[in-house]
C-alpha cells in the first residue's frame, strides 16, 4: 500500500513541474569574433560578457530556456571565420551566431546561416551590404553600419566646411563600403572627393598614406578603417602635423575603446557617430558599471553593447514562439518592437536592419573629462530613418517595393 501510495505521489508530483521546465529550450549560441588582433577591444570576450548578461538580465532559466555560449577567434579571416560557422552548425548544434567585426568574414558567415537555415545578429561588422544586395532572411544587423556612419560623421564635417575629401581606407569589404557610403553623402552635400589610397589590412605604417593625403591639400582625410588601423594612422597623422597643419581627421569608425588608446590629449576634437554610450544615460551608466566588473575596469563599446541587446531580443522571440525554428524566431524578431535598457525602443525591418536612433559626439579636451572614460559630448542625434538607408532605396530583395 505504502508503495503504491509513493508511486501515485511520484507521479503526481511530475505533472506539477511548471510547463516552463517541462518543455524546456536548449539554446547554443556563438560569439564569433576578434579575440587577438586589432578589434579584440571592441569585440573579444567584451562581447561574451555582454551575451552573458542578456541571458542573466532575461532570467532565462527560470523560463525553461537553457542557453550555452560558446566562442571563437575568427582572426579576420573569411576562411577561419566560415570554417568554424560551419563546424557551429553542423557539429556542435550552434542555433545563432553572434557579433561578427570584419565584412568579410560577416557577409561569408550571413551566406553560410542562410544555407543551414541558423540566426546570425550581427552587431560587430559594418558594410552596409548586409541589409542591402547581401541581405538574408536569417540575418540581423543590429548595431550600425557604414550608410549610418557617413551620414553622422560624413554629413556633418561637409556641412561644417569640409568639402574636399581624401581616403586613408582599408582594403577589403568594410573600408570599401565605408568610403562608397561617405564620399556619397560628401558628393550630395556639394563637396568633392580628391582622391582615395587603399591601405594593407591590417596595416601598421600608414606614413606613406598620410603624406599622400597631406600633399592632396583635402579639407578632411576620412579615415576609412577601424580598431588598431584607426589608432595607428590618428597618431602618425599626429607626428606628421597633418592638424596642426589646418587639415582635419575624420575618424569614420572611432570607438570608445580606441579614444581610451589614443588619450585625450591625442583624441581631443574628433567627430565620431556611435549608436550607444555608455555614459549617455541612468540605465546604460548602471549596465556598464556590471559589465566593466566583469571585464577589467573596460567600459563597453557600441559593438559589445549591441550584442546584449540582440541576444536579449533572439531570447524574447524563443519565448514567444516556444522554439527555436529559424524562420518563427526571424518573424518573431521583426513582428516584436524591440526595447532594452541600453538601446531603448526600436524595431527591425524586413530587410534585416535594426532600427535606433545613431548619436554624432565630439571627443572631449582632457580639461573636460570628469575621470576615466568620461570622454565624450553629444553634438546631435540622428533619428533612425535618417541615420539608416530607406527601404525604397534598399537593393535588398526582400524588400517588396
Amino acid at each position: 500500500m505504502q508503495l503504491k501510495t509513493l508511486l501515485a505521489a511520484t507521479a503526481l508530483g511530475a505533472l506539477m513541474v511548471s510547463p516552463a521546465l517541462a518543455q524546456q529550450i536548449s539554446v547554443k549560441a556563438g560569439v564569433l569574433n576578434d579575440r587577438s588582433g586589432l578589434y579584440a577591444d571592441l569585440s573579444g570576450e567584451g562581447s561574451v560578457i555582454a551575451a552573458r548578461l542578456a541571458v542573466e538580465d532575461f532570467k532565462a532559466a527560470e523560463k525553461g530556456i537553457k542557453v550555452e555560449i560558446v566562442s571563437a577567434d575568427h582572426q579576420n579571416k573569411p576562411d577561419v571565420g566560415s570554417t568554424i560557422a560551419r563546424q557551429w552548425y553542423d557539429q556542435d548544434g550552434v542555433d545563432l551566431i553572434l557579433d561578427v567585426p570584419t565584412s568579410s568574414v560577416a557577409l561569408a558567415v550571413n551566406q553560410i546561416t542562410r544555407e543551414k537555415n541558423k540566426v546570425h545578429i550581427n552587431s560587430g561588422a559594418a558594410s552596409s551590404d548586409l541589409t542591402g544586395k547581401a541581405c538574408s532572411p536569417n540575418t540581423v544587423h543590429w548595431t550600425y553600419d557604414t550608410y549610418a556612419l557617413a551620414q553622422g560623421t560624413g554629413g556633418a564635417m561637409t556641412k561644417a566646411g569640409g568639402d574636399s575629401w581624401f581616403f586613408l581606407t582599408a582594403d577589403y569589404a568594410f573600408g570599401h563600403a565605408l568610403e562608397r557610403d561617405t564620399a556619397a553623402v560628401v558628393t550630395k552635400a556639394g563637396g568633392k572627393v580628391l582622391g582615395a589610397v587603399r591601405t594593407p589590412f591590417p596595416g601598421t605604417d600608414f606614413s606613406s598614406f598620410l603624406l599622400q593625403a597631406q600633399a592632396s591639400k583635402a579639407k578632411v582625410i576620412g579615415l576609412a578603417n577601424a580598431g588598431g588601423d584607426t589608432i595607428n594612422s590618428i597618431k602618425q597623422a599626429g607626428e606628421f602635423g597633418i592638424v596642426a597643419g589646418g587639415q582635419k581627421l575624420a575618424g569614420l569608425l572611432v570607438f570608445a575603446t580606441d579614444v581610451h588608446a589614443l588619450g585625450l590629449q591625442t583624441a581631443q576634437g574628433l567627430v565620431l557617430t556611435e549608436s550607444f554610450y555608455w555614459d549617455k544615460d541612468d540605465q546604460t551608466r548602471a549596465w556598464s558599471e556590471r559589465f566593466a566588473k566583469l571585464n577589467g575596469g573596460k567600459k563597453p563599446s557600441m559593438v559589445q553593447a549591441g550584442v546584449y541587446s540582440g541576444m536579449l531580443h533572439y531570447l524574447k522571440a524563443v519565448e514567444a514562439t516556444k522554439g527555436k525554428d529559424a524562420a518563427a524566431v526571424m518573424a518573431k524578431m521583426k513582428e516584436m518592437p524591440t526595447d532594452d535598457p541600453l538601446f531603448g525602443k526600436g524595431s527591425v525591418r524586413a530587410d534585416g536592419r535594426k532600427m535606433h536612433d545613431m548619436y554624432l559626439f565630439e571627443v572631449k579636451k582632457p580639461s573636460e573629462s570628469k575621470g576615466p572614460w568620461d570622454y565624450y559630448k553629444q553634438v546631435a542625434v540622428l533619428k533612425a530613418d535618417e541615420a539608416f538607408k530607406p527601404l525604397a532605396e534598399s537593393e535588398c530583395p526582400l524588400v517588396k517595393k
